[in-house]
């Protein structure tokens, strides 16, 4: 008995991350099966826009994808106190969601979308794309400024809403299965859906948990607290 209790809390520091990795797995694929069609010459209508400039949506699948598997880890607790393994992880995790951000939002104002996409979603696309980026150059300020909370609390929201794909199959795939294939509207609501979920999950964790809960290695606790937003 007494080793298994001391067995669950390394379980239970587990569950969040392999949570994240799991809300990863389907656009993780979905990106590889695009980058597949575009080294292979499949062209077909759907994708034929990313033929035409295959180098942002290359740049988005790779960065989205690194960003959102290797920011899972810094949900585990004995990986976040070791400074120098979050440094370097930062110093990666920064520039692949820049980039993620970036070439998004280059898709949504350049990209000859879909019919089915809608004005709405390019509006929802281009606010969530400005706001993981503007979270991720806060995050950065902050971290220059040595103030710890307010940089976890900024990496949270700019991760959550990089994340946002991945919620996105949870609300959409329940109304395919249920009711069919969704129209401009409703498309709009259930990806907008995903991104708001995410962002609401972060701002709970970030009032009631405190920032430090992720992406801050070990900041004082007097600086933690003051710093909570």
């Amino acid at each position: 008995m007494q080793a298994g209790d001391r067995a669950n809390p390394f379980k239970s520091a587990w569950l969040v991350p392999a949570g994240l990795l799991v809300l990863c797995v389907v656009p993780v694929l979905v990106g590889a099966v695009r980058l597949s069609q575009l080294a292979a010459g499949a062209v077909t209508p759907e994708n034929a826009r990313f033929f035409a400039s295959p180098a942002p949506v290359i740049i988005h699948v790779i960065s989205v994808s690194l960003f959102c598997v290797m920011g899972a880890f810094q949900f585990v607790p004995t990986l976040r106190i070791r400074k120098a393994w979050h440094r370097i992880a930062g110093r990666l995790l920064l520039p692949f969601g820049l980039a993620a951000a970036i070439s998004g939002l280059w898709m949504a104002q350049f990209y000859r979308l879909p019919e089915s996409d809608g004005s709405v979603l390019y509006v929802e696309r281009m606010v969530f794309g400005s706001a993981m980026l503007a979270s991720l150059l806060l995050g950065y300020a902050a971290i220059r400024r040595r103030d710890f909370a307010r940089h976890g609390a900024w990496m949270m929201r700019g991760y959550a809403i990089g994340l946002g794909a991945g919620t996105q199959v949870l609300t959409n795939v329940p109304w395919f299965l249920l009711v069919g294939t969704p129209n401009v509207t409703t498309r709009a609501i259930l990806m907008g859906a995903g991104w708001v979920i995410n962002v609401a999950v972060a701002e709970w964790i970030i009032r009631v948990r405190g920032a430090q809960f992720v992406f801050v290695p070990s900041a004082p606790p007097k600086r933690l607290a003051a710093g909570r937003q």
